[in-house]
């Protein structure tokens, strides 16, 4: 049976050799839904991806695998905001510069996060102060098991850190095919976090915001075409005030970020640099050696070997800091998607 599997390490950034029984490129709502009802007559699992920017394939995947290629972007003028309805396969980044050379401005804190618009919900992906939620208007939804294509506005979509509603009610058996967004053409820039707060709020210009996000993501992330990585691999861990009070007493040079809850965000990839984990390596996979938040294929590394690094990763940082990690990677077995904490406990 295994020679008729299909390679997919041209569809995961981390660039393992993992296989799936079916590989079906889809340009329209109708093709995911082929392949669904094919699936489903089959009784083989089913998994969607975009680019595979936020995928640990774990092994081979029993069953059809679908990349979301529907394309098509329209920009819509008002009066005081620009609309955009975008297909869940157009690439992010490539967005992001394409409504920059319009004028378009709101979304360049989010330059250079891999994968595409489809998947930005279900991660409510975030950098540098902005968070998908901000901009989103709608999210269009497939039921595979209807063939019905309904509308969440935002408030539908129970956005929190790194999750939404794609990942819960509207995980399985569910298709993004667009999102709708909304950028004000008053621009307020976001100059918060990293090297953005050194530039002059009143005279900062959109291209600027991105050009010096591009910078400090490049400075630090390893390029997955070069190097197979998911980006973080890791959420950056919400603890209680209480708890961070006395992590702060203990290292004081803790870099922490108190958020509207009244909770407080830490950064992970200060913790794991903290317990000397740049570099660490299982196998062939590694801690990156510029930002200990990305672990790295580093040289023809198995899913083993990223799963072993992540639990080590796991295990140093809450012996020496009480805080254990959780993945923000999906994990995806033979079967589908597997919960990735009890993967790494």
């Amino acid at each position: 049976m295994s020679h008729q599997y299909s390679s997919l390490q041209a569809d995961n950034t981390l660039g393992l050799e993992s296989r799936a029984r079916k590989r079906v490129l889809a340009e329209t709502p109708d093709a995911i839904l082929s392949a669904w009802n094919n699936a489903k007559r089959n009784n083989h699992p089913f998994i969607l991806l975009g680019e595979g920017s936020n995928v640990l394939f774990l092994e081979d995947f029993t069953g059809t695998v679908v990349l979301n290629r529907i394309k098509g972007i329209t920009i819509q003028k008002q009066d005081e905001v620009w609309k955009l309805h975008v297909g869940a396969g157009e690439n992010w980044h490539a967005l992001v510069k394409f409504t920059l050379e319009k004028g378009i401005a709101g979304l360049e804190n989010l330059a250079l996060i891999p994968g595409m618009a489809g998947s930005a919900p279900i991660q409510n992906i975030g950098a540098y102060g902005v968070e998908f939620k901000d901009v989103c208007d709608y999210v269009d939804v497939l039921d595979l098991n209807t063939g019905v294509t309904q509308r969440l506005q935002r408030d539908e979509c129970s956005f929190g850190y790194r999750d939404s509603i794609f990942k819960h009610q509207y995980q399985q058996g569910y298709a993004i095919v667009s999102v709708g967004l909304t950028l004000r053409k008053c621009w307020q820039p976001v100059l918060s976090y990293g090297d953005l707060s050194r530039l002059e709020p009143a005279t900062a210009t959109p291209v600027e915001v991105f050009n010096a996000v591009c910078h400090m993501r490049q400075s630090k992330l390893p390029d997955p075409s070069v190097m197979g990585n998911v980006g973080s691999f890791f959420k950056n861990p919400v603890i209680s005030h209480k708890k961070a009070e006395q992590l702060k007493l203990a290292s004081p040079g803790i870099p922490s970020y108190p958020q509207a809850n009244g909770e407080v965000k830490l950064a992970a990839g200060w913790l794991i640099a903290q317990c000397q984990l740049k570099g660490f390596r299982i196998g062939g996979a590694a801690v990156h050696q510029q930002q200990a938040l990305v672990l790295i294929n580093a040289e023809h590394a198995t899913s083993e070997d990223i799963v072993e690094l992540a639990k080590a990763v796991r295990m140093r940082v809450g012996e020496k800091f009480g805080v254990w990690l959780e993945p923000e990677v999906r994990f995806i077995g033979a079967q589908g998607e597997r919960n990735a904490v009890e993967t790494i406990l």
